[in-house]
């Protein structure tokens, strides 16, 4: 393995001396040596000059680069990477906070580990690969979760079934790799408890990245009628009825994310009657529900667009969306519209976002343009970790 090496053709060094994380398949000249999907290999320069080492992988993105420096990439370096994480979300005040033990401990390319996702839950660490290279040291990986957080990590679960693509000589199992949780453990957010699903449930098992903004729809939300599309569960809804809301209906099309809901609101609020939730496809709700029902509406919805060739399609699917939204918002509403989709940018999620306000005739102003938690950091040389969009609308 130590004698891989990828030759890039000349011209297409440039991206790397930019320290850009990924190397393109269409960028190699030739590869000296055979490797395996998710082996280390280092990057040169068609001059023998090197660039950069990384996990080499089967696709159009053939090397997720983790080092811009020549050295050995073994259980100490992994440790340091992750070392360096966390100090980071101690000093952003989210690690070692009592009100708070939901973070996103590594972000992938902001955190200079490409492929690798882990979130924090309380005791338990949620690790996610999304290429071959972190899935084979995942083990690795959880003996430095364990060492660098200590007491404050009992549990790492292995969630990587489906993020991997399907490869018939690597076995991939969800599971756990350090201790066991019978799933019961609460986790709590800015003082707000809630279940966490990671066994079955989506990403890790919670959106973490939406943390600040369900923060701010609590401000928001006092003395609103709220409509929380695409609830998962229940995030924006219990941050609303903490807010003060006088009501807060949350949608969803899965029964088992609505009964999650359901427990999340009576954890935090028990028997309060503010609250009803609903299991049903979003759009045939938004169509079949009377105007000016609500005058606070969030707008969460799964990834429209997982790549570009969908994504005429996705901006599509945002404009209708929120054109449905503005027809049926109460005047003075105010409307909280997200994408999460990676493959459309700011303005091209703005544009449907304005040409669906253009459709109702109705003014519109944006009060905030927000985007993902500090916990979730963009690589300053990888502009693509931006992935979070989100808008919050005036609508009179």
């Amino acid at each position: 393995m130590d004698f891989i090496k990828i030759i890039l053709k000349p011209k297409k060094e440039e991206s790397l001396k930019r320290f850009h994380p990924w190397v393109f398949s269409g960028a190699i000249q030739k590869i000296v040596g055979n490797p395996n999907e998710g082996d280390i290999v280092d990057v040169y320069t068609c001059n023998n000059e090197y660039l950069a080492t990384g996990h080499y992988q089967i696709g159009s993105i053939a090397v997720r680069v983790f080092s811009f420096e020549k050295g050995n990439a073994d259980y100490n370096f992994w440790k340091g990477k992750i070392e360096k994480a966390y100090q980071l979300r101690v000093a952003l005040g989210l690690a070692e906070n009592p009100n708070n033990n939901t973070y996103r401990l590594v972000h992938g390319e902001g955190d200079s580990i490409p492929g690798l996702i882990i979130d924090i839950y309380d005791q338990t660490a949620v690790l996610q690969a999304h290429s071959i290279g972190i899935h084979l040291i995942r083990e690795q990986l959880a003996k430095a979760i364990k060492e660098v957080l200590g007491d404050q990590i009992k549990n790492v679960f292995y969630k990587s079934e489906s993020t991997l693509p399907f490869k018939a000589n690597i076995q991939v199992e969800d599971g756990y790799l350090m201790g066991e949780c019978d799933n019961e453990c609460l986790a709590m957010e800015n003082g707000l408890k809630f279940h966490v699903d990671w066994l079955k449930g989506q990403k890790t098992g919670f959106f973490v990245d939406q943390r600040e903004n369900r923060a701010l729809l609590e401000t928001y939300s006092k003395g609103r009628s709220v409509l929380n599309m695409f609830c998962y569960t229940g995030g924006f809804s219990f941050y609303a009825m903490r807010g003060g809301a006088k009501l807060v209906h949350s949608v969803d099309s899965s029964a088992k994310a609505i009964e999650l809901t359901k427990q999340n609101v009576e954890i935090n609020f028990p028997n309060d009657p503010r609250h009803e939730a609903y299991a049903v496809d979003a759009f045939k709700f938004l169509d079949e529900m009377s105007d000016k029902q609500y005058d606070l509406i969030v707008l969460d919805p799964p990834a429209f667009a997982k790549h570009r060739d969908v994504l005429r399609n996705a901006l599509q699917g945002y404009k209708k969306l929120n054109a449905k939204a503005f027809e049926k918002i109460k005047p003075g509403g105010i409307l909280f519209t997200f994408s999460c989709s990676q493959a459309v940018n700011k303005e091209q999620f703005r544009l449907a976002v304005f040409s669906a306000a253009a459709m109702s005739g109705r003014n519109v102003r944006i009060l905030h343009q927000l985007t993902q938690p500090a916990d979730h950091p963009v690589n300053i040389y990888h502009p693509e970790g931006e992935y979070l969009k989100g808008l919050v609308l005036y609508v009179e």
